[in-house]
């Protein structure tokens, strides 16, 4: 397995209160396939036809006012990127985390609002 550059949009994200229509939506529109993520209740992983790899997931949102559609960049030092981001008027919504299985994320709004995610991968086992 090939890991993305740094600073690459490497993953993305759809949050829907209906994960099973969206599913449905992408998997014949686009051919997705979708598996449920061993490490994440209520999150699906999302793999191209022909691909064993996962290049996005599908969150189960609690409702529709929590769906979206985002995307994340892969960067060296998660709590580095937010602290610049901040110094270039970006805003914080959601500071670094760290999932169960060691992968640090976090979410962040531009300087227009638009909302994006930084992410480190999970060390290897």
């Amino acid at each position: 397995m090939t890991t993305p550059a740094i600073n690459t949009v490497s993953w993305f994200q759809i949050g829907s209160d209906r994960p099973e229509q969206a599913q449905q939506f992408y998997g014949e529109l686009f051919g997705w396939n979708f598996t449920a993520d061993p490490n994440l209740e209520g999150y699906d992983l999302i793999n191209y036809p022909g691909s064993d790899i996962p290049s996005g997931g599908i969150a189960h949102s609690p409702d529709a006012s929590a769906n979206h559609a985002i995307f994340l960049v892969l960067v060296q030092d998660v709590a580095a990127t937010v602290a610049h981001s901040e110094r270039l008027g970006g805003k914080v919504i959601q500071p670094p985390t760290t999932s169960p299985d060691g992968l640090v994320f976090a979410y962040l709004d531009d300087t227009s609002g638009n909302r994006f995610g930084v992410f480190t991968p999970a060390p290897k086992p």
